[in-house]
């Protein structure tokens, strides 16, 4: 990239995947192997860090809802300090580090640096948990879009500008990251808007991880599971036509 100082290191923002260090790309664990320093999210922590070889300084930078966390400024800030150091930088982000990761902020403040840096893309956790459901996000007839939404704003709450008129289309597939406390009020909205309530849903949680959970339920049995529930792991939510199909019927 140009406007970069010639004597930075360099920033890798790497994707670990959903936890699981066999869906690691092979591009993002050479990257962990050569690093001087990881800086990782608290869901890319665990045996993906085992990648990292002996001499890389690991700095956990995870923000976590309802938890002390590091603010998004210090976490630029050490981005920056490292790689002007010199040092090959890891930042090292879950799933997808494009889809709800705020790796927007980063790379201004990587580029109104001057810091050279790549983007190193990875399996979301929306993908890994359509795999372990064993079921597709798509299909021609019935699925023909897929679409990401999160469930929760700058504030913890379930956004104000949702275009409902989308996500209660009942021939999409709907992936909601960070909405386990919003879902029971998100799910009334989507029975507002013509959605039904028996309309398939799938709790995915921990995905990749040892204590792995997945839930086949409906919109308003999920809504039930979750009013009130306790945030102890991450967890993804997808409904839609296909959110807990076991077989696949021919187009």
């Amino acid at each position: 990239m140009s406007d970069t100082n010639p004597d930075a290191g360099f920033v890798s923002l790497v994707s670990a995947g959903p936890g699981d260090p066999e869906l690691l790309t092979l591009k993002a664990a050479r990257r962990l192997a050569e690093a001087d320093v990881v800086l990782f999210d608290d869901l890319a922590s665990g045996p993906v860090l085992d990648q990292a070889g002996p001499q890389a300084e690991l700095i956990a930078v995870g923000k976590r809802a309802g938890r002390p966390s590091a603010r998004q400024e210090h976490v630029n800030q050490l981005l920056v300090q490292y790689a002007q150091a010199g040092c090959r930088v890891v930042r090292l982000k879950s799933g997808d580090a494009g889809i709800f990761g705020r790796l927007e902020e980063e790379l201004i403040a990587l580029t109104e640096a001057g810091i050279p840096f790549e983007i190193v893309p990875g399996v979301t956790s929306a993908s890994a948990a359509a795999a372990a459901a064993g079921v597709p996000l798509t299909r021609r007839l019935t699925a023909r879009r897929v679409q990401f939404i999160t469930g929760a704003d700058v504030t913890g709450t379930l956004p104000q500008d949702i275009n409902w008129a989308a996500i209660a289309d009942p021939a999409v597939t709907t992936v909601v990251f960070m909405g386990q406390r919003s879902f029971p009020q998100l799910a009334e909205g989507l029975r507002a808007h013509g959605l039904p309530g028996d309309t398939p849903a799938l709790f995915a949680e921990a995905v990749g991880h040892p204590g792995q959970r997945l839930l086949r339920t409906t919109i308003d049995g999920l809504a039930r599971e979750l009013r009130g529930a306790a945030v102890t792991n991450p967890g993804l939510i997808m409904f839609g036509p296909l959110a807990f199909h076991h077989q696949v019927p021919q187009d």
